[in-house]
């Protein structure tokens, strides 16, 4: 089993930055790919950021420019530097991280439980 966890939301006024940060733990061979996606209310889940284990980015386009993803292999863990926020980036942030588990090799798909983060003056 893997577990993911988020953290580092919070409330930030407009122009202001924040760095969240997700850990992966459990069982792991190895993550693919670790992703950010975000779900403001009455919306629904949508993508902000991903990257793989080369490094590979891709990110929505309202964050192009504000959002740096990176990821530390050897901690299972990634990153989501935020600036130039704006009050549309309000949102539940969510981390999600996807490969193999160890022993079994079965894949995985895991979710974490989101952090909130809110831009307002």
């Amino acid at each position: 089993q893997v577990q993911v966890v988020e953290s580092g939301g919070g409330l930030v006024q407009p122009g202001g930055s924040l760095r969240l940060s997700c850990a992966a733990s459990g069982s792991i061979f190895t993550i693919n790919s670790m992703g950010w996606y975000r779900q403001a209310p009455g919306n629904q889940r949508e993508l902000v950021a991903t990257i793989t284990s080369g490094g590979s980015t891709n990110y929505a386009e309202p964050v192009k420019g504000r959002f740096t993803i990176s990821r530390d292999n050897a901690k299972n863990t990634a990153y989501l530097q935020m600036n130039s926020l704006k009050p549309e980036d309000t949102a539940v942030y969510y981390c999600n991280a996807e490969g193999r588990m160890s022993r079994t090799l079965r894949s995985f798909n895991s979710w974490g439980q989101g952090t909130q983060v809110m831009v307002s003056s």
